[in-house]
């Protein structure tokens, strides 16, 4: 069956005009997880949000909520009025959107559970009055089939269309995420895209919709299988033409006008000096931590698996990035570190 993937670009000028310009009520907003992602994510929406609509955030860490609003609040431009949430629960209470951007699928799981616990004492015949529409939105990469769970489950404790949980994974990284230029890969029913993609937009410059529920995750962990797979053979290359004598220099810019051009060799080049902007120009500081490559790769294997689809090379990728991760000289740093692992000359 062949999947459309439609790509949503923002709105022109004139038409957020006339839109901001109509009669319009109070949204509530409330976004949870505030690691580096989800931090940024929320500042930015925060920031794009009227004056008139509520955002309450809620993370573990509650020094992150804290200075997360602190900062909202000292912003000359405005916004959203902000709060701090006691938890999840406490944040998804009065919520029309909610977004979540956390770790794991334990977590989603666990998050939605305390959610949805706030509309256990509603009587179902009840939902459609005593509720406007709820719309839940998951940035967290995790395996599709544990999103399809939480999404089933949040259709039974709000039935009857009060509730919808959408997939919305994102790429770009911290850098994206603080700069709004993310892109998101959407896993929703097209009845729900006029609602969603203004909300995106405001955290991100795209939004491609991938088909239904489960869809943008399938699409993310496919991409990320390709570039964890990529990252090694260009970590391999580099350091095999380096040992040969080669300048890396001028082998990264053989590469990049020839076959073998990929994403780890024109931006994020393994490398140190060959791109000043990459993560490995600063001792493989930031970027996209091996430890969530690993993850994202074990997550990828495991949809493939329930899929029925074969990666004879995931195995051995994954040994080598646990390998890598297991060193101190490479924990915590940007996945590109592989190269260090190899024994590339730096």
């Amino acid at each position: 069956m062949k999947t459309t993937v439609r790509l949503w670009r923002r709105p022109v000028l004139a038409q957020r005009r006339a839109f901001s310009s109509s009669a319009r009520r109070l949204d509530n907003y409330a976004f949870i997880g505030l690691g580096q992602m989800g931090y940024q994510m929320a500042r930015n929406l925060q920031a794009k949000l009227p004056p008139s609509d509520i955002i309450r955030v809620f993370d573990i860490n509650k020094a992150a909520a804290d200075k997360l609003v602190q900062e909202m609040a000292s912003q000359q431009a405005g916004g959203a009025s902000a709060q701090v949430a006691q938890s999840a629960a406490d944040a998804a209470r009065d919520a029309d959107t909610l977004i979540t951007c956390l770790p794991e699928p334990k977590h989603v799981k666990s998050t939605y559970d305390a959610i949805l616990s706030v509309y256990g004492s509603v009587q179902k015949e009840d939902m459609g009055t005593q509720f406007k529409s709820r719309l839940f939105i998951d940035c967290s990469t995790i395996d599709p089939t544990s999103s399809r769970e939480v999404a089933n489950a949040v259709s039974t404790a709000l039935p009857n269309g009060v509730g919808n949980f959408v997939d919305a994974p994102m790429s770009g990284g911290v850098v994206g995420a603080t700069a709004g230029t993310l892109t998101f890969m959407l896993g929703a029913p097209e009845s729900l895209l006029g609602r969603i993609e203004p909300i995106l937009l405001r955290m991100g410059k795209r939004v491609l919709h991938c088909g239904p529920q489960g869809a943008g995750l399938s699409a993310k962990l496919a991409n990320n299988y390709l570039l964890a797979i990529e990252n090694i053979a260009t970590a391999e290359a580099m350091n095999l033409g380096v040992k040969w004598g080669l300048d890396p220099k001028v082998l990264a810019s053989v590469i990049n006008v020839s076959t073998g051009k990929c994403w780890p060799s024109e931006i994020n080049n393994p490398v140190p000096g060959v791109v000043e902007t990459a993560p490995a120009s600063r001792d493989y500081a930031g970027g996209f931590g091996i430890g969530l490559m690993r993850k994202d790769l074990k997550l990828a294997i495991l949809a493939a698996k329930e899929a029925g689809a074969e990666l004879p090379l995931a195995d051995k990728a994954s040994e080598v990035y646990e390998a890598a991760e297991s060193e101190e000289r490479c924990k915590g740093r940007d996945f590109s570190v592989v190269y260090r692992w190899l024994g590339g000359k730096e």
